[in-house]
């Protein structure tokens, strides 16, 4: 049968794939492989609304010494706090690399975030400390991971990056992420989405804040006058449902290219 279903409040959204089943992950056993080198990072991976930073904050405190490394795309940009749900009051006293370290409206690519990757995990294990690497930007984690390989010249020196990475992902229905999706943007609007947007474009031009797509897109665009406060409620909505389905999608690829993840609910 062919035919594609649809949420009947998400038109456009096709359903999820059967999901694979949980897996209970023990800290403790974590800690013991890192210790004898059979792996070398922790990656907590999981589509928008999944819970996976709050998940790798609770691992962290488990293993009582470990650091988290954002894979999140637009997690790097200075003053882009709400629309990319950085939520750094979740890490508590759990140190974070990897968010705000350019300006918004910079353009970071791909290269840039491997380097800046490689240094962060070299420094975190440097230290005696665990690695965990936790985001839903599938190419900034297949970058970080090797499982994304660059030409020498372009990207760095794959002996930089991690080896043995231990893959979780963090796992919910997809009836449970639409409801959590739409919840959290009605919070971010809440918080002062469209003021953080306002007051980007005073130093950003609007082109660039566009470009970062999602929350900048539709509410910049809304700023403008190009669309309703309405309009760009829905079309937000639909959009981050539709990113987080193509966020899954990659990581099941990941899977059918040999990665284990071992998927958990949070």
């Amino acid at each position: 049968m062919n035919r594609t279903e649809l949420l009947p409040d998400r038109p456009g959204i096709p359903p999820m794939a059967k999901l694979p089943d949980p897996e209970v992950i023990d800290p403790e056993a974590l800690a013991r492989a890192y210790a004898a080198g059979d792996i070398d990072l922790i990656c907590v991976v999981g589509p928008t609304a999944s819970g996976k930073t709050r998940y790798a904050v609770q691992l962290a405190k488990a293993l009582r010494n470990a650091e988290i490394l954002s894979a999140d795309s637009r997690q790097v940009y200075r003053g882009m706090d709400i629309g990319t749900g950085k939520d750094l009051c979740e890490y508590d006293d759990v140190p974070y690399h990897l968010i705000d370290i350019v300006p918004a409206g910079a353009k970071f690519n791909i290269y840039q975030y491997q380097a800046a990757f490689a240094d962060a995990w070299a420094a975190v294990r440097s230290k005696g400390a665990i690695p965990i690497l936790c985001g839903g930007s599938g190419l900034y984690i297949e970058a970080a991971t090797k499982a994304y390989k660059f030409e020498k010249q372009n990207g760095v020196d794959p002996s930089r990056l991690p080896q043995r990475p231990y893959y979780i992902g963090t796992l919910v229905s997809r009836e449970e992420r639409v409801a959590r999706i739409d919840r959290r943007l009605e919070e971010r609007l809440k918080e002062g989405l469209v003021e953080e947007v306002r007051g980007l474009l005073e130093t950003v031009p609007a082109p660039d804040l566009i470009y970062y797509g999602l929350e900048y897109k539709f509410v910049t665009q809304y700023v403008l006058g190009e669309l309703s406060y309405d309009d760009m409620v829905v079309g937000l909505g639909n959009a981050i449902h539709q990113f987080a389905k193509r966020q899954m999608t990659w990581f099941r690829g990941m899977e059918r290219d040999g990665i284990r993840i071992h998927w958990t609910r949070p």
